[in-house]
């Protein structure tokens, strides 16, 4: 079974970075999380991004604030694919740093970049990465995109009502 590893620079970046684990959690998707600060703990991310392949994860959803340097610094060290959720700080300006950083990689380090905070994106997007290889949690994801078709029906059914 296919493991989502979730990272972040810091306790502060959970309330953006659960939405990830929320919605695999909704595919059946074992997640990982732990905290993983680029500048604070810079040999843990070293040991993290070396070794997370050997423990059965897929993909890497780093978040990050400020600087932002956690994504890049993972893809840097992982065979995996890294996908990048900028979080707005207290630090940041106005989230534009943490955008810059995750998204302008340069050539040979890609980092997939969702939109800031948008870590919802990062889990569904960990999940369609792995969907590719396994139809079990395709299927799901499958299922999850025919709900939000159905939803946006059913406003759009309420909205010529009124």
């Amino acid at each position: 079974m296919s493991k989502v590893g979730i990272i972040m620079g810091s306790t502060s970046d959970l309330p953006v970075m659960q939405e990830a684990v929320d919605i695999l959690n909704g595919f059946d998707i074992e997640v990982e999380v732990d905290i993983v600060s680029a500048h604070r703990t810079p040999e843990k991310l070293f040991d993290y991004g070396k070794n997370a392949h050997t423990r059965g994860i897929s993909v890497i959803i780093a978040g990050a604030g400020g600087a932002a340097h956690l994504p890049g610094m993972i893809a840097s060290l992982s065979p995996l694919p890294v996908i990048g959720v900028p979080v707005k700080s207290r630090n940041s300006i106005d989230g534009w740093d943490s955008v810059l950083s995750i998204l302008q990689m340069p050539g040979g380090v890609p980092v997939a970049t969702v939109a800031l905070d948008g870590a919802k994106n990062a889990g569904i997007l960990a999940a369609q990465i792995i969907g590719a290889a396994d139809k079990c949690v395709q299927d799901k994801v499958l299922v999850y995109k025919e709900g939000l078709k159905e939803k946006v029906i059913k406003g759009a059914e309420e909205v010529k009502k009124k």
